[in-house]
């Protein structure tokens, strides 16, 4: 399969989507909530626009969150080595080229929008996404006319017989590179592109924009959107102060908790600014002062931390020891090299892509490996089949032992902070709670 044929259906493409999927969806992330899968009709002529923050992984989250086989837009400076080009053709992605790319280069998109076209007509679905490039900032920036100009050159070129709908797509990311997060993604409500037809014969440049408003008014209300740049940090700090507790929540999500509080301090610092300036400095201030103690939110918000449930967890963490050291096998070959590897890469954004491509690398070549040699060494077959099954396990266990040895950890350290009347912890406990209090008073 190749760029000529990129819009036929592929088998080859099929196992290996629901293969890589797999790991994305139930190893690297250790949860994945989707929200607004009715909004999708693959009957339709569709293109998919996801807000744009986290390299790699955003297109990802839509490819394994919904069936069939979208083509992706992506910028053509990566299809520059005919290899790397033929492989990213196999993938299902498509170069866009841009004005630094080259005057002649920005011709080659004539060739690329006819194949969209055809994209389009065999209803694969179309995912574009719209702010460009990334950046790491849960703040939906100003859209590109690109995805405008696609669907409305689509159209003409159909003598607006497609009725093409743009499906605003919201990512949230608990955190965007550590492992084992939740991914949220939600697919909002159609913008039909057959409300502007006739914009678009009388004024096509008023007709982009007015579609890029709609489409970013649309995008907003999907995502964590924290329009203040002032204040970005002391409200993003918030959402985790606030909210952190509700991220695995898939009947209200965290992200839907994280829009009301952001419109919440909106209208707050409308209506009483010197309210909202005195949370905003307490949300930086109690950061700063947990930071220092070493402990976070979850503990704080805790009333009590029995000295009998901190015991027995000791207890229960030095039974089951063993299992820990063999669990990290696991993790040490599938998370911890490429997490040593993503340390290098300077643009934070990529770092969860690299850790995602490398350890489903190590996956894909030493899993049969395993396999293989479990059956070699090990009889009868069934005990191979269960050891070999026993490593991915073990290995959740063993991260869900890291969190649980954390959690002791911090427990005791707070004890220890109350028994020696500690005025850093006093004044932070007292500072988290009066913060907590305000916020919900609003």
């Amino acid at each position: 399969m190749g760029k000529e044929n990129i819009e036929e259906y592929s088998r080859g493409y099929a196992l290996l989507k629901m293969t890589f999927g797999f790991w994305h969806n139930n190893f690297f992330y250790r949860k994945v909530i989707v929200l607004g899968r009715d909004n999708i009709d693959p009957g339709r002529h569709n293109i998919f626009a996801p807000n744009h923050q986290n390299a790699l992984m955003d297109a990802l989250a839509v490819l394994f969150t919904h069936k069939g086989q979208p083509i992706f837009l992506a910028r053509a400076d990566v299809f520059k080595n005919n290899l790397v080009a033929k492989i990213l053709y196999y993938f299902k992605m498509l170069p866009v080229y841009r004005i630094r790319d080259g005057f002649r280069s920005v011709t080659g998109n004539d060739a690329i929008f006819d194949k969209t076209i055809d994209v389009l007509r065999n209803k694969n679905g179309l995912v574009i996404l719209p702010e460009g490039n990334h950046a790491g900032f849960r703040r939906l920036r100003q859209l590109k006319k690109g995805i405008g100009r696609v669907a409305f050159q689509a159209e003409e070129a159909s003598d607006y017989k497609l009725n093409i709908r743009i499906i605003p797509v919201g990512l949230e990311f608990s955190h965007y590179y550590r492992y084992r997060q939740v991914l949220t993604v939600i697919y909002g409500k159609p913008v039909e592109v057959s409300e502007f037809h006739d914009l678009y014969r009388k004024n096509p440049e008023v007709a982009l924009n007015s579609l890029r408003s709609k489409l970013s008014e649309e995008m907003k209300k999907l995502i964590v959107h924290i329009e203040s740049e002032e204040d970005y940090e002391a409200i993003d700090e918030l959402r985790t102060l606030i909210n952190g507790r509700f991220s695995d929540k898939i009947r209200f999500p965290k992200l839907f908790r994280d829009r009301i509080l952001i419109e919440k301090m909106n209208r707050l610092k409308a209506s009483d600014n010197q309210l909202y300036r005195k949370i905003c400095s307490l949300s930086l201030s109690v950061k700063k002062q947990a930071a220092e103690l070493k402990t976070d939110y979850r503990l704080l918000a805790k009333k009590k931390h029995p000295v009998g449930w901190l015991i027995a967890g000791i207890a229960g963490l030095i039974a089951s020891f063993p299992l820990f050291l063999y669990g990290n096998i696991f993790n040490m070959t599938f998370m911890e090299i490429p997490n040593l590897q993503s340390r290098k890469i300077k643009d934070e954004q990529f770092r969860s892509s690299i850790k995602y491509g490398i350890s489903l690398a190590l996956a894909l070549i030493l899993t049969p490996l395993i396999l293989i040699m479990t059956l070699v060494l090990l009889t009868p077959w069934w005990l191979a089949i269960l050891f070999f099954i026993s490593l991915p396990l073990s290995g959740l266990f063993a991260w869900n032992y890291y969190l649980l040895f954390r959690r002791i950890i911090g427990g005791f350290r707070i004890k220890n902070f109350i028994m020696s009347h500690n005025k850093d912890f006093f004044r932070l406990k007292e500072d988290h709670d009066a913060l907590v209090k305000m916020v919900g008073s609003l």
